[in-house]
């Protein structure tokens, strides 16, 4: 058990920050990829479903629906994300892509922050539990050694106790 946490504690940094780093350079690519993308304005054509409880803004999520704008002279009419509990005929940014495709709104720093934070804590949580599940492991095997031990040892001294 020492050598297990012993083993946690030298991994468990090095784990984190590994895995930290693959998540970090995966968000650098979706960002470097969201960097094309452009805003245009979009007028919101129908209501969306407000929140059933308040929380004073805490808590709101995303719902999608149909707005209208124009690039390039174009007019474009298409399912946009949007706060929940926006108002028909508000202006509403949209993200499209270069092919003109409409995109969630980019990440920001914060979020690429909480995701490289979530997925080192969930490396941690995987190491600790693949250490605790391999000390079970050696546990099993070293408690079966010593059972087979003592039946080796009984089968020498059990003669000894016999009445004859």
């Amino acid at each position: 058990m020492p050598a297990l946490t012993a083993g946690f504690l030298l991994l468990g940094p090095l784990f984190a920050v590994a895995v930290g780093m693959w998540v970090h350079a995966g968000n650098a690519a979706v960002l470097h990829a969201q960097r094309s993308w452009h805003r245009v304005p979009a007028v919101l054509l129908e209501a969306t479903p407000g929140p059933m409880m308040t929380d004073g803004g805490a808590n709101s999520w995303v719902a999608w629906a149909p707005a209208r704008w124009i690039v390039a002279g174009r007019p474009h009419v298409a399912r946009v994300p949007v706060a929940a509990g926006t108002r028909a005929g508000s202006t509403v940014p949209v993200w499209l892509d270069r092919a003109g495709n409409v995109r969630t709104p980019p990440l920001s720093a914060g979020q690429v922050t909480d995701r490289v934070a979530v997925a080192a804590s969930i490396a941690l949580t995987a190491l600790a539990v693949l250490l605790a599940c391999l000390a079970r492991l050696v546990r099993w095997v070293l408690d079966r050694r010593r059972l087979a031990g003592w039946d080796t040892a009984w089968l020498s001294v059990e003669p000894q106790w016999r009445l004859e």
